[in-house]
């Protein structure tokens, strides 16, 4: 029999809860849902033209409609999940009471904390993984499975996107890290779960409100999302690692600042009386 606190029974705790299957299900369904869309389009596609968007060349073939899906869910739905994941557990226990339950075990909060985070990020990975799998499954079967098309001109066949695919999907996690880390953060201060991935929601996109003013100068630069698009850079014939570092860089820095203060936090947290 596992421990209460274990990351065992804090896996089978969060894969049962109705919510997990609520996102893997989403997950799933949004290659679908792109396919259907694209096929009430009647018209002639852009990518037999001239385009520089990358929908425009999301129907040539599997490995253009999974960077396509990628793209659209690391703008929102990932940036929802990450925080969910980070910043649902720790203060949906809080609401069920369940908290002092488990911190009744002879165990230090962080072995809790600890068990919550790591369940969170590895699902995490799991539907980073999950997604393009399934989109370039989906694709290829619907579009065939043709080389990548680069909007703007030139192409990368599939033995030169995979490798490049995996770290753009690797990035794509890291850069997720700090909306999660925020999320958790808020999480372990309150007894709401909505009050913790909202909180995150907002700090994303007041940070890319102030991302977008051009005054601010290199400031920017240091704003968790700031490099979240670099990944795409690796979809060129010949590409440039440094926004890529600087990216991985800030996004690992912001997360431990907010995973530490959510720690913090918690340690101090009256959460038995």
């Amino acid at each position: 029999m596992s421990s209460p606190l274990s990351f065992r029974a804090e896996w089978g705790r969060q894969v049962g809860r109705t919510r997990t299957k609520w996102i893997l299900g989403i997950v799933l369904a949004l290659p679908l849902i792109f396919v259907g869309a694209f096929a009430l389009d009647r018209g002639p596609r852009q990518s037999s033209q001239t385009g520089t968007r990358m929908v425009d060349y999301a129907t040539s073939g599997g490995a253009n409609f999974t960077v396509f899906v990628l793209l659209v869910a690391s703008e929102l739905l990932l940036v929802i999940v990450a925080a969910l994941l980070l910043g649902d557990p720790v203060p949906a226990e809080a609401s069920w009471s369940s908290l002092r339950y488990l911190l009744t075990a002879p165990v230090r909060r962080a072995r809790l904390l600890t068990a919550k985070v790591s369940v969170g990020v590895v699902h995490l990975a799991i539907l980073l993984i999950v997604l393009p799998t399934w989109a370039f499954l989906i694709g290829s079967l619907v579009y065939g499975t043709n080389s990548f098309t680069i909007p703007g001109g030139g192409a990368l066949t599939l033995a030169e996107l995979l490798p490049r695919l995996a770290i753009a999907i690797a990035y794509i996690f890291i850069a997720m890290l700090p909306v999660a880390a925020i999320a958790f953060a808020i999480g372990v201060g309150t007894d709401t779960p909505l009050a913790a991935v909202g909180g995150a929601l907002i700090a994303y996109i007041v940070a890319g409100i102030l991302d977008s003013i051009d005054a601010l100068g290199s400031i920017r630069n240091g704003l968790p999302g700031h490099y979240q698009r670099s990944w795409l850079e690796l979809l060129q014939p010949t590409y440039d690692w440094v926004a890529l570092r600087h990216g991985v860089l800030w996004s690992i820095l912001w997360a431990l600042i907010f995973f530490a203060l959510g720690w913090r936090r918690f340690a101090r947290k009256d959460v038995l009386s």
